[in-house]
């Protein structure tokens, strides 16, 4: 372990009881995407605490501090803070029971079931401790609570709203994410780490009828039927086996009654990828194909697709991801750290470096109990354990609680190290 950074840990024990206290209250409080003023309130009341300057409402619910301490290096740490529109069904003694108005008037169940609750405690705990240990490291450090992860709006909404203006530029952009590995364990890579993703709606136009009588019809729900079988060729045909894709139809909605045939057809699909010039291939293949299926039913237009969402590649810098990794294999035992694959998950963390031009670092902490882990893999139900997005998806507060406080202060510290 560094110096530096036992000195800046020293009190995480003692913090620990107030960020469990913390994290069981935003978990049973969660708010959606861009609804998020309970919880920035409370991560800007926690900075402002420690000594921060803050700025709330970037980005309209984005709160940003800084702690100015000395000449150095500028450091941005970032937590998403939303939650999902999901039922919780975990039995825990704190989960949510909140319900939410979501942006399209519809009352929906909240529940914080991908862990950004988790990282706003991480983030909280280890702001407080670079606070109280001031003597230890010199430079400024910069938390990041951001808004709307999970529509990959938030990010975006907090450049627009004039972060690359406002506040100074860091020379390295941290961040990390609970997942479905075993608690205690950090997995990450240089390069390529979370894919580009890209959500559609298409619509379908046809001509209703009675269902009885198909033949005054130009039928959009045997048209939208084609159009996702022939959609499943795209990975299988089109890509090639050395290259990577994911194409999902998530909804397929049309009509309302067995014996009305209606006007059209919502198709609503989600793309993976994480090569540009696949993803733009894939993009293309998509429009061909409803384009061409349209057609072929004799449409009476052309199908309109609407772009819902783009989160655009997270790509680790190698030189700042070796950095990162380097301090993380001094500080924690041997076998915690791991290097990982790719993976299809999204998130608009990219942005922040990419857009602002500095080195990014993401990676993953486990929050699973090591002990369920081990016993599911024994046994070959890995595909049992509760993912992120599942109304079951809980981490185990301890020690997913004190390992993220550890990782965030001992990334950070191998660039503020006084």
């Amino acid at each position: 372990m560094a110096k530096n950074s036992s000195t800046i840990l020293a009190n995480l024990r003692s913090l620990l009881p107030d960020l469990e206290s913390v994290y069981k209250d935003i978990h049973a409080h969660p708010e959606l995407s861009m609804q998020e003023t309970r919880t920035a309130g409370i991560a800007a009341e926690r900075l402002r605490a420690a000594g921060y300057e803050v700025t709330s409402g970037v980005g309209k619910t984005g709160v940003v501090g800084l702690l100015r301490n000395g000449e150095g290096p500028v450091v941005m740490l970032r937590a998403d803070m939303d939650a999902l529109p999901v039922e919780e069904a975990t039995g825990l003694p704190y989960a949510s029971k909140v319900t939410a108005t979501d942006s399209t008037g519809k009352t929906v169940p909240v529940m914080h079931a991908c862990g950004h609750d988790m990282h706003v405690a991480w983030l909280i705990g280890a702001a407080t401790l670079f606070a109280r240990s001031r003597d230890a490291w010199k430079g400024t450090l910069m938390p990041v609570f951001q808004p709307a992860e999970e529509t990959a709006a938030g990010a975006q909404a907090m450049i627009d709203d004039g972060l690359f203006r406002r506040f100074p530029k860091p020379n390295v952009v941290l961040g990390q994410h609970v997942m479905s590995m075993p608690a205690g364990v950090i997995a990450g890579r240089a390069g390529a780490t979370t894919s580009a993703a890209d959500s559609l709606q298409i619509r379908l136009f046809g001509r209703g009828a009675h269902g009885s009588m198909p033949e005054a019809s130009i039928d959009p729900v045997v048209m939208a039927a084609a159009t996702v079988m022939r959609l499943q060729t795209i990975v299988s045909r089109e890509v090639a086996a050395n290259e990577s894709a994911v194409v999902t139809i998530g909804m397929l909605q049309a009509g309302t009654k067995e014996n009305v045939i209606p006007d059209e057809a919502i198709i609503k699909l989600n793309v993976r990828t994480f090569d540009e010039g696949v993803r733009k291939r894939v993009l293309a293949a998509i429009e061909r194909i409803v384009d061409a299926e349209a057609a072929a039913s004799g449409a009476p237009k052309k199908p309109e697709i609407t772009i819902l969402d783009r989160y655009s590649l997270v790509e680790n810098d190698p030189q700042a991801t070796k950095q990162v990794e380097n301090a993380f294999r001094q500080h924690f035992p041997a076998g915690r750290v791991q290097e990982t694959k790719p993976t299809t998950a999204s998130e608009d963390f990219g942005s922040f470096g990419a857009e602002w031009g500095a080195p990014s670092v993401f990676w993953f902490v486990g929050g699973i109990d090591s002990g369920l882990y081990a016993k599911a893999k024994k046994e070959g139900r890995i595909s049992e354990i509760p993912t992120n997005h599942n109304p079951r998806f809980a981490p185990v507060i301890h020690p997913t609680l004190e390992t993220g406080v550890e990782t965030l202060v001992v990334a950070a510290e191998t660039w503020l190290a006084a």
